[in-house]
């Protein structure tokens, strides 16, 4: 089958080995897009390839063909050489090999005997060969090959058969069959005496990334078992694989901290034996760029200098070639390794360059073009500017920039007569003509002449001095107050010929009149409604075709103060506290004075609370807080007031509870009166929670008939208790009594109410009772929305003459919870 070796658009491989099969197609090197190969030639081991010498060879499109290939004439090196106007470059080395398997020795091979339970090695022992094989052995002659598994191992390294404990069944004839993979044939041996078991070898390289495999086989009866491990203790990884009944040990993309001493370890009832290997990570680094060539376009008698680099383990050598030749530092030509400079360039060094970066592991190629370019001065693609404005005053620079290889000498003329440098005017190094303080008789038509060895050119424009742009009323730093609105002025003078442009900017950053709502370009800007935000700088910026002119002005607002800070309270009693805290700003309007305000779970939102002083003047940032209510949870908060308004409140302190105290309010609307015959109904309106000064709160109820010295006392543990029912069957009806009401709670005993004088019940009887879910017009008054069972009572007196006196009413409700 022929080879063909083609020319292409990227690199060559290193290496390809050949078999019969589809040609083979291998590329040769990298041309550009826009880059033709006008003649390529080929070489083999360095030699020149000659059709007419070899006819196998022929070249097709310059593409190289090789027919019938043989081994001994077609293995080789080959290298492209393509050649066209621009130069020579050469290829990356290709090798061809050819893979082949010859046939196994017809020597008959002696018998093996052995005994049953014993262990046995037959030997393969290929042929000559190259290229991947494949071993199997055949059983017999059978058409399938012999199946591996515990007692049975072929080393794919060898080709070896391990039996490790021999049956009866194993008897017969055994036939080693070797595949190459690549050519696809297969031949096969004749029996093989035994040897003993496979082993690893004692130390292995491995190089990055690749795939390393070990084989251990053990022979024994019984059939040994196999395990592997790492001589460290550490664990295998994860990535580790073991097949053929643990036999064969694979670790893939091997990295350095696979690099370890590994242990095969075989083991029956008779024993234990093993086998050790050492893995050592061979570090290389293919090669690579890291930095390359790019073309080069210079003027004649310019400077080159290329560098180029490649990184690789060993650490690369390198050399350069020229139109394909290699290339020797002589005269301008210096060579530093990866480094190439040619000084003073003339035509004779155009052509195509490559730096070869190589170590023992093979090469890399990089390819540039250097064009030296001689031309006289041009202004086609970058004349002189043909119209340049500029304000009295100011200062200008001309460019004068023409193409010419080499550089060009340039000089300026105006109104027929060369130009010098003098104290406003100078040529700069690089042609430039720069122009300082302009007056108007500098307005005028300038013309830069540029000259070379291989001509002269020039190119023209014309220098317009203008007035310059005045603000003449600026902006002006004012002062405002919150809620009002001002202008802020721009007017400015400029030459009538040109037209300005205003824009405001407000601290750095340009007004948007339409987004921005409180502004509004009238002359100047307008600000309506003015707050705080809009306190800071504003800059007023003209801008012409010649020149910039700004001014700036800043805006002071005042307004109510800033919120109070880092409020704390501290020194609680029953009924004071002391706060603290932070000056917050004063918006330009010092602070007159503090509010301070408090809220608790029973006030509705905020109330100003009493301090001492009365009045906390703005310069002090502490008060007390005075007649608190004992055993009460307070938050408070401080307010700033100035001459512009009240501020924000501050951050609301921490919550914090007085402490407890006896009660001090007593309860009030003390009353009674009415009840069944023998008792005395004493009733008060209860004292509010923030009122009770403390936990366990409570009520003494006292009373003594009217005249008594001595007092009657009970007390009721509820707070929320406002009746009390003395019941004495002794006690005369409408007896008067003195009642009063007193509180307590876990601190100790409040006042009492003042005395009230109240009536026992008098005496009656239920003379009539109402049906049950009577509504009362009084009952529906007092409840509604709601369902309720009544009885009700009327109690009577009869008089003499038989006349009934209405004592009370008594009524019992119960709420219908269904």
């Amino acid at each position: 089958q022929p080879i063909v070796l083609l020319l292409q658009t990227f690199d060559i491989p290193p290496e390809q080995t050949r078999t019969p099969g589809p040609p083979l197609k291998t590329a040769a090197f990298v041309l550009d897009d826009d880059v033709h190969c006008g003649v390529c030639r080929w070489k083999v081991d360095g030699r020149e390839i000659n059709t007419e010498l070899d006819p196998n060879y022929s070249f097709v499109e310059g593409n190289l063909l090789i027919n019938n290939p043989h081994v001994i004439n077609h293995g080789g090196v080959y290298q492209c050489i393509a050649t066209n106007t621009f130069g020579t470059v050469v290829s990356r080395e290709a090798k061809v090999e050819f893979a082949f398997l010859q046939n196994f020795s017809r020597k008959p091979r002696n018998m093996v005997s052995v005994r049953e339970g014993q262990a046995v090695v037959l030997l393969c022992g290929p042929p000559p060969h190259y290229g991947e094989m494949k071993y199997s052995w055949v059983f017999n002659g059978q058409r399938s090959f012999l199946q591996q598994d515990a007692r049975r191992f072929i080393s794919q390294r060898t080709g070896n058969l391990y039996i490790a404990k021999v049956e009866a069944s194993d008897a017969g004839n055994y036939t080693c069959a070797v595949r190459n993979m690549m050519t696809n044939t297969t031949v096969l041996s004749s029996p093989t005496p035994p040897k003993i078991e496979v082993r690893f070898p004692d130390t292995v390289h491995v190089s990055k990334g690749s795939s390393v495999k070990l084989e251990c086989f053990a022979l024994g009866n019984p059939v040994p078992s196999i395990s592997w491990r790492r001589a460290d203790g550490n664990p295998l990884p994860g990535k580790i694989k073991i097949n053929h009944s643990s036999g064969i040990l694979e670790i893939p993309y091997f990295r350095p901290e696979d690099a370890a001493v590994y242990e095969c370890v075989a083991e029956n009832s008779r024993g234990r034996n093993g086998a050790r290997g050492r893995l050592v990570f061979h570090d290389v680094e293919h090669l690579h760029w890291v930095q390359t060539l790019k073309d080069a376009h210079m003027a004649i008698d310019a400077n080159l200098q290329w560098e180029c680099k490649a990184v690789g383990k060993p650490r690369p050598t390198y050399r350069w070639l020229k139109n394909g030749l290699p290339l020797t530092a002589q005269g301008r030509i210096l060579v530093d390794s990866g480094t190439l400079s040619i000084s003073r360039i003339s035509l004779s060094d155009s052509g195509m360059y490559q730096c070869v970066a190589e170590n023992e592991h093979g090469s890399v190629y990089a390819s540039a073009e250097l064009k030296v370019v001689a031309s006289p001065p041009d202004f086609t693609r970058r004349p002189v500017r043909k119209s340049t404005l500029i304000q009295k005053g100011g200062e200008v620079v001309l460019e004068c920039r023409p193409h010419a290889s080499p550089k060009a000498a340039v000089s300026w003329w105006r109104g027929g007569q060369p130009l010098k440098d003098s104290e406003r005017q100078t040529i700069m190094e690089d042609g430039t003509l720069r122009i300082t303080n302009i007056s108007k008789s500098d307005g005028g038509r300038y013309t830069c002449v540029a000259r070379n060895q291989f001509g002269m050119s020039s190119s023209s424009g014309t220098l317009v001095v203008k007035e310059p742009t005045k603000i003449v009323v600026p902006p002006l730093s004012l002062d405002a107050t919150v809620g009002q609105s001002l202008v802020l002025p721009c007017e400015v003078s400029s030459d009538s010929s040109l037209s300005p442009v205003f824009k405001w900017f407000f601290n750095g950053k340009p007004i948007d009149f339409i987004r921005q709502e409180h502004f509004e370009m009238i002359g100047g800007v307008r600000i309506t409604n003015i707050q705080l935000k809009h306190a800071g700088k504003y800059v007023c910026m003209v801008h012409t075709e010649i020149d910039t002119v700004s001014a700036a002005a800043d805006l002071i607002v005042r307004g109510p103060p800033g919120a109070p800070e880092s409020l704390v309270v501290t020194d609680i009693t029953d009924t004071t506290v002391q706060l603290s805290w932070g000056s917050g700003t004063d918006n330009h309007s010092p602070v007159t004075m503090y509010l301070v305000q408090a809220r608790t779970p029973f006030s509705i939102g905020w109330q100003s609370v009493r301090t001492v002083p009365d009045s906390v003047p703005g310069q002090t940032t502490h008060a007390a807080v005075r007649d608190l209510n004992p055993w009460v949870d307070y938050e408070f908060r401080v307010v700033a007031i100035n001459s512009v308004g009240v501020g924000e409140p501050s951050t609301p302190s921490k919550q914090i509870r007085t402490r407890a105290a006896v009660p001090k309010v007593a309860p009030v609307n003390v009353s009674g009166g009415g009840g069944a015959r023998g008792e005395l109904v004493i009733m008060w309106e209860p004292v509010p929670e923030e009122q009770q000064s403390g936990d366990d709160f409570g009520y003494v109820v006292a009373f003594r008939t009217l005249g008594s010295s001595t007092w009657i006392q009970t007390v009721l543990a509820s707070p929320d208790a406002s009746r009390y029912i003395y019941r004495n069957e002794s006690i005369a009806p409408l007896s008067q009594f003195e009642v009063k009401v007193g509180v307590y709670n876990g601190v100790g005993e409040g006042p009492f109410s003042r005395v009230v004088r109240v009536l026992s019940a008098d005496e009656g009887e239920c003379v009539q009772r109402l049906p049950q879910n009577t509504h009362s017009t009084l009952l529906q008054q007092i409840i509604t929305g709601h369902m309720i069972t009544c009885f009700c009572c009327l109690t009577v007196k009869f008089t003499h003459g038989g006349k009934k006196k209405v004592l009370s009413y008594l009524i019992l409700s119960y709420l219908n919870l269904s």
